[in-house]
């Protein structure tokens, strides 16, 4: 029977759990009422620039609910089919969202294309009173991340995205006056396809990084160098091999590594226990580290 080594991780639990759950929760529903609402408007008053920022605003959806379920994730037990737990989800779920989001950008672009060829009438109003709801409810959203912005990464990013889009909302707003007041209805799609490279260029990041963990790369923070130098800084630890560095989660990274040795057994637990703690300040939070001696031959190269 396998045995399952159960690490505790509570200190990735953070501060305020239950007003960070209720701050996801109304970020969630006051944002998919409002795509819902701007996607009907921007049907009704035929706005390439509305349904762009409802494809903007849903993606917003899908990373507050990704990042509210990497919390609920972490807190999940390994057991003997997950040894490692249910965490990857989260990066396979992040890799999704980037793939879904592209392609809709792609026939946002191609739409908008096409409507400024063949320019239709717009309801500036109707726009920019949709873009208007927008300001509030992204800003309010931005406004509950806040206080908690400082204490993990994820939140940050869910701070800072929201951010983002009221200002894209404030966009949209004055697409939709200017519109009303000067007739140029082109500014419409100009103003969707504007959005839609914005979504294009920070999705790509998601993309590109998703795709990384997902087939196990080193994650973009971590250089395998530096961390291989930083584990031969402790002392007692005369040469590092086998490394390979990993992301369990979104939140999360893990590092194996074979580490040559010649210190007295009594003393490598304390070795370990270094350089765990250093791997740590980096964010690397699992770390399975096998110690040889440096007149021995490496196991891994015995076995192939």
């Amino acid at each position: 029977m396998a045995h399952i080594h159960h690490h505790n991780h509570t200190h990735n639990i953070l501060p305020h759990q239950e007003n960070l759950n209720k701050a996801f929760l109304w970020g969630i529903l006051l944002n998919v009422i409002f795509v819902i609402a701007e996607v009907i408007a921007g049907l009704v008053g035929d706005s390439m620039a509305l349904l762009s920022d409802a494809g903007h605003n849903l993606s917003d959806v899908v990373s507050l609910a990704l990042a509210m379920a990497a919390f609920k994730l972490a807190l999940k037990k390994p057991n003997g089919n997950y040894t490692y737990g249910y965490k990857k989800g989260t990066i396979l779920a992040s890799f999704v969202n980037a793939v879904v989001l592209v392609v809709a950008v792609i026939l946002i672009i191609i739409e908008s294309i096409s409507k400024i060829r063949n320019p239709q009438p717009v309801d500036g109003s109707m726009v920019a009173i949709v873009a208007a709801i927008g300001i509030v409810i992204n800003g309010l959203t931005a406004y509950m991340f806040f206080k908690f912005k400082s204490n993990d990464l994820n939140v940050k990013g869910a701070f800072l995205h929201m951010l983002s889009d009221t200002l894209v909302s404030v966009g949209v707003l004055l697409s939709g006056v200017v519109v009303n007041y000067t007739g140029f209805v082109m500014l419409d799609s100009i103003i969707g396809i504007v959005i839609a490279l914005v979504i294009l260029f920070s999705t790509w990041g998601l993309l590109s990084q998703s795709l990384r963990l997902v087939i196990d790369g080193v994650p973009g923070e971590l250089n395998t160098a530096e961390i291989i130098e930083i584990i031969k800084s402790v002392k007692g630890v005369d040469g590092v091999h086998h490394v390979h560095i990993w992301a369990l989660s979104t939140t999360e990274n893990a590092i194996t590594a074979h580490i040559v040795s010649s210190l007295d057994s009594d003393k490598l637990k304390e070795l370990k226990c270094d350089i765990k703690n250093r791997l740590k300040q980096k964010n690397i939070s699992h770390a399975t580290l096998e110690v040889e001696r440096a007149c021995d031959e490496c196991i891994d190269c015995i076995c192939k």
